[in-house]
């Protein structure tokens, strides 16, 4: 195998590469798995498909600014003197949106979600400057803010990822075998790093997916004990600082399953429970984030207006990738890569969209 340098992301490039579809037979692929995945997962969860946006207004402060380092994408709507953003993601969008369809506790929504992230520098096979997820939320009532109520819901999209792979190695017979184990294993970011203090957040996922083939890691954005956390989460959707057992914290995480074809583990979903009054004031005083509490989503949450959820995204292209046995995201959707990547996989047999 080898791996090659593209604008500071590694580029792996597996030796006797050969997809099991052509290009005809994998978009013919791309539909059917969304369409079932989407029939399936809004099945699952109660879910209702609804219309979202694109972009959506600066001032609001209803975009996704994910770590908080990533820049959107901007423009002018010069017919109303309004700065827009492209989305990033619709964390904030949904919840406002489960108030104004009416929807009620155990019922929600999901979309599709489709973003432009200019500031991705680690170009390779899993990333990409275009995003497409599926988005999701549903309410939850007050007791339900607690980590049994993650895991119940965890379980329940791992079943949908499952009963889809399924289906698709039936459809598709010149596919290997079903990768994804019978069950998913959770394990806190705390436990993690206990297991493998002296590797990094990557790889300590790498070694535990390697070891359990689908892993979900729960509490993702308080620092733990080396003063880091596991990954960067916004003050201002999921909940990662209430404490839940153990003195663990965190009611949110991520869905990684491992991948033998890149020999590595990969994120298919980001979710959690979403802050309530308390959980954002204190994320929000943690990262000096305070002035967003006059910004008009974060006043909703504040006085009570919105509804407590659940939620989070799931990757369309990389569950296809997974499906499909591909190694590149390229394979699966149409983006922008530099020449000398598309040079570099073409003659590993790696055609990009």
């Amino acid at each position: 195998m080898k791996n090659s340098q593209f604008n500071n992301g590694q580029l792996y490039l597996p030796n006797d590469y050969h997809p099991f579809l052509d290009l005809r037979e994998t978009e013919e692929a791309i539909k059917f798995i969304k369409s079932l995945f989407q029939d399936k997962f809004s099945a699952e969860l109660n879910l209702h498909r609804i219309s979202a946006p694109i972009f959506v207004s600066k001032s609001s402060g209803i975009n996704d600014y994910l770590s908080g380092t990533e820049r959107p994408v901007q423009f002018n709507i010069s017919s109303i003197n309004e700065q827009a953003e492209v989305v990033q993601s619709l964390a904030k969008w949904k919840r406002q949106a489960l108030k104004d369809y009416g929807f009620i506790s155990g019922e929600g929504l999901y979309t599709d979600m489709n973003a432009i992230r200019p500031d991705e520098t680690a170009l390779d096979n899993l990333h990409s400057v275009y995003v497409d997820q599926w988005d999701w939320e549903r309410i939850i009532a007050e007791n339900e803010r607690k980590l049994a109520v993650l895991e119940y819901i965890v379980k329940k999209i791992y079943r949908v990822l499952k009963k889809v792979e399924h289906s698709v190695c039936r459809k598709y017979s010149q596919l290997p075998r079903e990768l994804l184990p019978e069950n998913i294993t959770f394990i806190h970011s705390e436990e993690l790093e206990a297991l493998y203090p002296d590797l990094a957040p990557r790889e300590r996922e790498n070694r535990i997916c390697k070891e359990k083939g689908a892993v979900f890691v729960i509490g993702i954005g308080a620092d733990l004990k080396s003063g880091k956390p596991h990954d960067a989460r916004a003050t201002d959707y999921d909940d990662w600082i209430t404490e839940t057992e153990n003195g663990y914290r965190g009611l949110n995480g991520d869905i990684l399953i491992w991948y033998p074809l890149m020999n590595s583990a990969i994120e298919l979903s980001s979710m959690g429970i979403r802050v309530d009054k308390n959980a954002l004031l204190r994320q929000l005083a943690l990262k000096n984030e305070d002035y967003k509490k006059e910004f008009p989503f974060h006043k909703g949450i504040l006085n009570n207006e919105l509804p407590l959820s659940i939620g989070g995204g799931i990757g369309q292209s990389r569950l296809c990738m997974l499906y499909l046995r591909k190694c590149h995201i390229g394979e699966v959707q149409a983006s922008i890569w530099p020449m000398d990547m598309i040079e570099a996989c073409r003659q590993k047999n790696i055609m990009l969209l």
